[in-house]
This record gives structure tokens, sequence and C-alpha cells, in this order.
């Protein structure tokens, strides 16, 4: 902690993490300056709170290294590229993230990490696992990419026993120093590639999860896509002694959890790989049981495993979680059509593990592609489509794949990006949907075209599949 006294630390961006470690860094005494580009009421705002405390903030510029800066401190989305970062490379400068300043900050006896990362699913198996651990009597937090910032909890009065830690892409390319004491990541699928540059330094960005794992490094033995998350695991430089442990659909072989008979087992935490199997839950107990978040609850279970929680832990956990809001959310049934809210899936790996959870669908789709292409998301979807209909700006993309791969398919494209489109877009869902089929918002794009955020998005959806109903 000494170490940080008269250090000249600059924070990058004035967002939840970037206060967080502001406030803490200042608090150990180092002088702190934060730099934002923006300059609007809401950086004033915040500028003048941290003002207060002692620290400076320049708005408006967040391209210049302040002068005796020794180290910088960035929040998660700002790109390697920043012009901010090359003036710190070109005076010798670190850039680290707020995750490896919570690592450095850890005391002696501090709780130990079980990481989650992956393209999808990270958030809701991290939070299974926060549930799974506490339904073992454990004091814990989702912390990380979600939650309280990670820094705070590492700084709190009151110790935790073990932290379910997500960890994005952009926080593991800020986090050389990481070292967790078990870790998943759960799937690799294109994603974020403006940021990275290439699929080779996104997988390898979500590799370091990986490094230096103590018990467990957990992967997703179904995945077919190269790099695989096994491959990943394979690359590691790992403690000794760490295992690798796989999760499958299917049943599980020694090492791994899996599936049997509607059943989550364990044939990797138990005394005798090759002869035993310990049942943790049943398929009924994962909410919502579609199968990719069957693999999160799996993970989610391998990790805790990993830590020593019981298997009725498992169960127990698994039974009183209940997922965050548009993640295959069932808002209603109008006239024998079920109409689910996926918003979260922006991007097409999580659409195609949305579209693959049910038989018969209209497809509400489109908005930023994000340099996202949609061949393989359709051909594979063709079968369970009764219809589509695309919002969005970057919907042609979409209609382009269905007219290769599913021209069979009627399509309703609506020309608007406005935040209206979306009740239109329910009801022309609802004139090609009959009893029962599926209404199904899971977008395959990002949102902000016409809406600030995925939550406003899927709040959208709801609210005009029960004007719907009301007029039904």
């Amino acid at each position: 902690m000494s170490s940080w006294q008269g250090r000249n630390v600059t924070v990058a961006g004035l967002g939840v993490s970037g206060l967080s470690a502001a406030r803490a860094l200042a608090g150990l005494g180092a002088v702190v300056t934060v730099v934002d580009g923006g300059d609007g009421e809401a950086q004033r705002a915040r500028a003048e709170e941290l003002a207060g405390t002692g620290i400076s903030v320049r708005l408006g510029d967040a391209e210049t290294l302040p002068d005796g800066t020794d180290l910088v401190v960035t929040s998660p989305g700002w790109k390697p590229s920043s012009p901010l970062f090359a003036a710190a490379a070109a005076a010798g400068v670190d850039v680290v993230g707020d995750v490896e300043i919570a690592w450095r900050l850890r005391g002696p006896d501090a709780a130990p990490w079980l990481a989650v990362t992956g393209t999808n699913g990270k958030t809701t198996t991290t939070r299974m696992l926060a549930s799974i651990l506490g339904a073992a009597g454990l004091r814990t937090a989702a912390v990380g990419n979600i939650g309280t910032p990670i820094i705070d909890v590492v700084l709190d009065a009151e110790p935790y026993d073990v932290l379910a830690v997500e960890l994005s892409s952009y926080q593991l390319h800020w986090a050389p120093s990481l070292r967790a004491h078990s870790a998943a990541v759960l799937n690799l699928a294109p994603d974020h590639l403006d940021w990275h540059g290439s699929m080779e330094a996104y997988a390898a960005d979500k590799g370091r999860i990986y490094e230096g794992n103590q018990i467990a490094c957990v992967y997703n033995v179904d995945a077919i896509d190269k790099p695989s998350t096994e491959d990943l695991v394979r690359e590691a430089d790992v403690e000794e002694g760490c295992r690798a442990i796989g999760f499958t659909l299917n049943a599980p072989a020694p090492s791994q959890l899996g599936v049997v008979d509607g059943i989550l087992v364990d044939r990797a935490f138990v005394p005798d790989r090759q002869k035993q199997a310990q049942e943790l839950a049943e398929i009924s107990d994962v909410r919502p049981p579609a199968p990719h978040n069957i693999a999160n609850a799996l993970a989610a279970a391998a990790l805790a495993r990993a830590y020593g929680v019981p298997a009725t832990a498992v169960r127990d956990g698994l039974r009183a979680f209940s997922p965050d809001a548009h993640r295959i959310e069932h808002v209603a049934d109008v006239d024998g059509v079920a109409y689910i809210d996926d918003s979260k899936a922006t991007n097409t790996h999580a659409a195609q593990a949305s579209l693959a959870s049910y038989e018969s669908i209209v497809w509400i789709a489109g908005g930023l592609a994000k340099g996202a292409t949609f061949d393989d998301l359709v051909a594979d979807a063709a079968a369970r489509l009764k219809g589509v209909v695309l919002i969005g700006a970057d919907r042609a993309l979409i209609r382009e794949a269905l007219v290769r791969h599913a021209p069979q398919v009627p399509v309703v494209d609506l020309g608007r990006t406005d935040t209206g489109a979306m009740s239109e877009a329910v009801r022309q869902a609802a004139r090609l949907a009959g009893p029962g089929d599926t209404v199904l918002m899971a977008p395959a794009c990002a949102s902000m075209d016409m809406f600030t955020n995925y939550n406003k998005r899927g709040d959208a959806f709801a609210a005009a599949v029960r004007e719907l109903g009301a007029s039904a």
C-alpha cells in the first residue's frame, strides 16, 4: 500500500471504474490526474466532486499525457491505439487497467479469484457462480465487469472468502499480473475486432485469464471454432498441478462436467474420476434451461467445485439464481404466441445460441453489426425461421444473408431507425406468427443506432408486446 505514496498516476476516463481507481489511489497517497475527452454536464459534475478530494481533472483532452506521469490506469473501453497510450509508451510509462490495480492492492490474506470470460454468457455465469458460493455459506461478490467496482471490493474493510470475477477481453488486455485460483473461458467467437485488431489478438487477450492458474482451467469441450477454449488452456503457463477441466452438454468423460439423463454431473472433482460421477443438479434447476444456459451453469459449477464447494451448494445456488433482464426473457404469450426478449444477444454467436433454443421462430433482428457477417448464422437457423422482421442501421446485411440462405422465409424490412420502430416490428412479427410459434427478439447486433443500450431496446420490445396483448 505504501508504494503508492507520491506516485504520479493518470487515470483515463471518468466512468465507474475510473472514478473507483482515482479515489482509491488518491486515498493511498498517489498524486492523481483524471483525463477525459468529454466536457459535458455529467463530466463537469464528476470533476467537481473529485476536486473536493484533491484529485485533478482535465476535461476535453484525452490525448496529451500529463507531465510527470509514471503510471496510466485506463478504463476498459479505451483502445490500445489511443494517442494517450502512444504518448505513454514513448515516455516509457506503463499502462494498466483497474483490474490490474485491484490485483496489486490485494493484501496477503486476500480472497482468491474465480474468474470468468468468454464472448457470451460471462455475466450469467459469474452471477450463477456467486449464487453457488453464497449457497455454500461463503462471503462472496460478483465483480469485475459487473457489480461493485473490483477495487472497492478488494479494499473493503470486511474481508471476502472468495470472489466471482467477470473479466472482459478489454480488462484482460490491461491486467498482465492477474493470477486466478481457477478460471473459465466459456466460448470464443469474433467480437470487438475493431478494438483488438484481429481474432488472434482477441483470443490471446481472452486466454490471459488462464495464465498462472493454480487449481483449474475450465474450458468448453463442445466448442469447435478455432482457436478453441481448449487451445487456450494448452498454451497457458499455469502453476504445477493445475488441471484442465472440461464442460459439455453431453455425457462427461473423466475430468469433465456434463449432462446425463437430464442431470448435471461431475466427473472431475470426485475421488475416482474413472468410475465415479457426482450428481449436482437437474436441468430444471437451471433458468432458463436453454442449451447455452445449461453450459453456463456447468462452467459455474466447475469453478465452484474447483474451490471445494459441495454438490448440494451447486444445486441450491442454481435454484436460487434469477437471470438478469433481457436474456432469453419470456415477456408474455399473446394469442398462443410466445414473445421472448433476448436483447442481450448483441452479436451473432449469442443470437445463434438463442435461435437454437426454439423450433418455429419469427425473428426480430438488426442494429449495428460491428463488422459482423451473418451468413453462418442465417444458414444455421434457416429451418427454424417462419418469418423475419428487420430493424436498424445494418439490417441490409442480414437481409442479404437471408436471400442467400433462406430465400423461402418471408421478410419485413422496416426502413426506419427511430425508437418507435420496435412497436411496428412487434406488430409485423405478430402478423407472421401463429399459435405455437415464438417471436424472438435476438438482434445479433448492438443497439446504439436506435437505443441508448440493449436494456432500453429490450424495454421497448416488452412495452410493445404488452401493448399488443392489451389490444388482443
